[in-house]
């Protein structure tokens, strides 16, 4: 006799939000006192950010309860470093840590791994050159490493042709170190967790939308003061315990995870699919809203998922692409051209892993399209060392009859420590 399922409700919490913690640690750095930031993130891409300000004169010390307590040196107050700043993975870190740099009467370069050393940065520099900071490419031109040489900057009106969470912070930490306003219109609102933690400590910024796009301007302080949070659970994490909870038909309540209308598009398009995902115990945790998600059985159906659609989910695209696996019809996913700069060319890795393991997939030069199968997936999955097409896959892996053989299972701990964990529980039951 078979064994049924158990469908009793599970339940999971997961790591602190990545974005929130590096951003939490880069202000924290900023400020002329003592910061404390509770349950951060602690995982490859949030250790380089802490590394990287360790390596600029910020003390910053785990307490026993895993807190992190940061040592500001203020706006304009880090030291140079005596060797390159190694941002490993994190084109976050390097990103903002680049706009902050800026500002500083100092000389720093900066690196970071294969991966990171292959993904453009002159979208950065650039804005950041205009203010005044002198910026040298060391090695291939768009590349790192790079050096870059602060100091006195000046105002900004910057028009972003994307919509890029990244590059936006870049130029409102320089703008908030250097003592500049700056503004910046992106053509569609990207994340927006830089501008909610500045605003929540002090610091004049302006939005508005417009058929221009979406315009926000920071005007300068003179300082910023400590402050006390506590991280949300990550979305993009929780996105992979939600598909799998979907495609496994168990039920599953995510406790305290953060659901900025910036970061959920993927909670839409899942209705669309027919899996809608119940949002329970809105609340405000700091700056930023907070809630429990409550996964129940669902059967899929193929959606359209167009360009507009994409900045609010444009991390959850690989586990988009393998809820459509397995999904009743056609997927199509558009203007998800940004996906191929990321830690390896998700379109490309997406399309070619799909294809290995049995689903009929196209690459489009923006996007993918899938064909839904209720056929075993078997094969050998290609990471390239991207934690989300490993998880991605993961998921798909944890399906009976599916046999995936993932060559690099150890690029979650990026962002998911203890996500393979996590992923068993829901196989298998409490």
């Amino acid at each position: 006799m078979i064994p049924m399922p158990d469908r009793s409700l599970r339940h999971a919490r997961v790591p602190g939000d990545k974005s929130i913690t590096h951003r939490a640690l880069l202000a924290a750095a900023l400020t002329g006192g003592l910061s404390r930031i509770r349950e951060p993130l602690v995982a490859g891409d949030t250790n380089a950010t802490r590394r990287v300000l360790t390596a600029l004169g910020v003390p910053i010390e785990t307490l026993p309860a895993g807190e992190l307590q940061v040592v500001g040196r203020g706006l304009r107050g880090l030291i140079a470093p005596e060797a390159p700043l190694d941002c490993g993975n994190s084109g976050t870190t390097a990103r903002l840590l680049l706009g902050i740099l800026a500002a500083q009467p100092l000389v720093a370069s900066l690196t970071g791994d294969d991966s990171l050393r292959s993904r453009p940065m002159r979208r950065v520099t650039r804005p950041l050159r205009e203010m005044g900071a002198r910026i040298r490419e060391l090695g291939d031109a768009d590349r790192l490493p790079v050096e870059i040489t602060g100091g006195e900057l000046r105002p900004l009106r910057f028009e972003d042709a994307t919509a890029s969470a990244q590059v936006k912070s870049a130029v409102l930490l320089a703008g908030l170190c250097g003592g500049q306003p700056v503004t910046v219109t992106e053509p569609l609102r990207s994340r927006d967790h830089t501008e909610r933690l500045l605003r929540g400590l002090g610091v004049p910024l302006s939005e508005r939308s417009g058929a221009a796009g979406h315009e926000i301007r920071l005007e300068p302080v003179g300082q910023i003061p400590p402050f006390d949070v506590t991280v949300p659970g990550d979305f993009s994490a929780a996105a992979f315990l939600v598909a799998a909870a979907l495609l496994l038909g168990t039920p599953l309540r995510i406790h305290g995870v953060g659901v900025n209308p910036t970061r959920t598009g993927l909670l839409d398009v899942l209705a669309r699919m027919g899996a809608p995902v119940a949002v329970l115990e809105p609340r405000q945790q700091g700056a930023e809203p907070v809630a429990d998600l409550l996964v129940s059985a669902g059967e899929l159906r193929g959606t359209t998922v167009v360009g507009t659609e994409i900045p609010a989910l444009v991390d959850e695209v690989p586990v988009l692409a393998v809820l459509a696996a397995r999904a009743e019809g056609e997927t199509t996913i558009t203007g998800a051209g940004e996906l191929r700069v990321k830690e390896s060319d998700r379109i490309s890795m997406l399309v070619a892993n799909l294809r290995a393991i049995g689903v009929v997939a196209e690459e489009l030069p923006d996007g993918l399209v899938v064909q839904g199968t209720r056929n075993s997936l078997r094969g050998a999955v290609a990471t390239a060392g991207d934690h989300r097409i490993a998880m991605a896959f993961g998921v798909l892996g944890a399906l009976p009859g599916c046999e995936l053989r993932i060559d690099d299972r150890a690029a979650a701990a990026v962002s998911f420590p203890g996500f393979w964990q996590e992923l068993r529980r829901l196989e298998t039951g409490p």
